[in-house]
């Protein structure tokens, strides 16, 4: 009797463990870090939390279970510190899934998969192609691996002009103190005005990811099928249509491919 009784105790204390590691999920209040700056996918304006990737993160909290969704601001060069620091649960701030990332954090996803195009001031005739980035100034967004994909996949010589963000890069842009900015087709499309042009020639797959704790796999799998979810029942197009619907963009309204928790 006492062995089973021991066993019993044994078994209970396992599930509490198992319930305890996973951090997200029943959780009655998830904070999800987002960009504040990046027009169409996440901005704060007024105090309030506005975009694409903001819908979507409101959408997979209430999947998972939470009553209150907060938000607060990450950037690029921080999104695994916050993570880390548990200053927030979730990210979701076009965040590409790459191999050196996910040695550092868990990605559930993607919930989009965007490509990596170029954007220029309208009129200039110099830069049509990828390849004319040869020799031009190329902002280079603080923490994004955007440029390196130019430089060191597709081997182009730019001349890298740092920023602290891509609304940074933007703004440089439309000053003349870079001749192009490069990232997602997503993000750009943000950014696109009278002034500035998307050049529409995609070159890379931008998988967008939600970011998590490393090891939550529990939490990695019910955000992932809170995104087919989203899918299925039409919110991911609606979104899609809401903030990118004018952009230009040929939006793609099918469940991407998951890349698997691990």
């Amino acid at each position: 009797m006492r062995h089973i009784l021991m066993s019993l105790a044994l078994v209970f204390g396992l599930a509490g463990c198992a319930t305890a590691s996973a951090s997200i999920p029943g959780e009655d209040a998830i904070t999800i870090g987002v960009k504040i700056d990046q027009p169409g996918l996440g901005r704060k304006e007024n105090g309030v939390f506005r975009g694409f990737e903001v819908d979507v993160g409101s959408y997979i909290a209430r999947r998972l279970g939470a009553s209150k969704v907060t938000f607060k601001e990450v950037r690029s060069d921080n999104r695994e510190q916050k993570l880390e620091a548990h200053s927030v649960d979730l990210v979701l701030a076009p965040y590409s899934i790459t191999p050196d990332r996910a040695n550092l954090v868990t990605f559930a996803g993607p919930y989009y998969v965007a490509h990596q195009d170029v954007m220029v001031k309208r009129g200039d005739t110099r830069i049509r192609t990828i390849r004319d980035l040869n020799g031009r100034k190329m902002c280079q967004a603080s923490g994004s691996v955007s440029t390196e994909r130019v430089v060191n996949g597709l081997g182009i010589a730019t001349n890298l002009v740092p920023a602290s963000s891509y609304s940074d890069c933007v703004a440089k842009l439309r000053a003349g103190a870079v001749d192009a900015v490069s990232t997602g087709d997503l993000v750009l499309a943000g950014f696109a005005a009278p002034d500035v042009q998307i050049l529409n020639v995609p070159f890379t797959d931008e998988r967008y990811g939600v970011g998590m704790r490393k090891g939550d796999i529990d939490a990695c799998e019910k955000v992932n099928r809170a995104i087919t979810t989203m899918y299925q029942d039409g919110t991911a197009s609606r979104l899609l249509r809401k903030w990118f619907g004018s952009s230009g963009l040929k939006l793609v309204e099918e469940v991407p491919q998951f890349e698997g928790c691990s």
